[in-house]
């Protein structure tokens, strides 16, 4: 197989911000990714605007038909992978059905990872909104029977990004973090997930971050080691996406009215 061009070490990260209401987060986000970045890698961040701020299913709707849009521009442009940088993935299945390049989302990556750390694993997301979404996710990915529950802290995303500069924002959400965990920990999970790539970027200061033994999964690192893992083994072997059953991919003409329709 020949080698990549240059056009295919780069990986769009497709965040669910806005780059500018929500900079503290972009930023920290651009340089972990970087950090995290293999030689000839180079991940760039794209976000949304407006931005998911409303934490409604609606608000995931369009979030979703913008990271559609947004994957196939990827593909045409020269991307190697695609990763949805959201928990929660709305858009993934149909990003698969579309594109050729390996398509990543920040949930799989990170629940499936945490099943080789722990035989069990919980989630703490940052809303109680969040929460039968999650467990509707559990369900879809198979992973229901390793996930000790879901539990939530009663935030906003506004106080997330406050805590990537004020230090006692940040000993807040911690703490409240931390308490949720206990509880996942006391029922038995050995993995604990901050669902969300705000705490996820947030927590990614604390370097071998544990509570009570249990790890405490760096998300971003996590997709952004298999988003490189999936670009390389598609080089290798060829392979991005099965097209027996979920992922069949889409006919042009499909493709082409989704793109045409507003």
């Amino acid at each position: 197989m020949s080698n990549a061009s240059d056009g295919d070490t780069r990986i769009w990260y497709q965040s669910f911000v806005d780059p500018d209401e929500q900079a503290p987060y972009i930023r920290r986000l651009q340089e972990q990714l970087a950090a995290c970045a293999a030689g000839g890698v180079r991940f760039v961040v794209h976000g949304i605007s407006p931005p998911d701020r409303h934490l409604s299913p609606l608000t995931e709707l369009r979030c979703a038909v913008q990271t559609v849009r947004n994957a196939i521009r990827a593909e045409r442009e020269g991307y190697g992978a695609f990763v949805i940088g959201h928990f929660q993935e709305p858009g993934l299945i149909e990003c698969r059905a579309a594109l050729d390049i390996p398509v990543v989302g920040l949930g799989e990556a990170s629940m499936l990872y945490a099943c080789l750390l722990g035989r069990t694993f919980g989630l703490v997301t940052i809303n109680p909104v969040f929460v039968p979404w999650h467990r509707d996710q559990l369900n879809r990915l198979g992973l229901a029977a390793r996930a000790v529950g879901v539990r939530a802290i009663d935030t906003q995303v506004a106080s997330w990004v406050r805590a990537f500069d004020d230090e006692d924002a940040y000993r807040q959400v911690k703490d409240d973090f931390e308490r949720q965990a206990r509880a996942l920990v006391d029922a038995g999970a050995e993995v604990i997930i901050p669902a969300g790539g705000l705490p996820m970027q947030l927590f990614a200061r604390e370097k071998d971050f544990t509570i009570d033994g249990a790890v405490v999964l760096n998300g971003i690192a996590t997709v952004a080691v298999a988003a490189e893992a999936a670009l390389k083994l598609r080089r290798l072997t060829g392979a991005a996406v099965s097209r027996r059953g979920t992922f069949a991919k889409a006919p042009p003409q499909a493709i082409e009215e989704f793109l045409a329709s507003r």
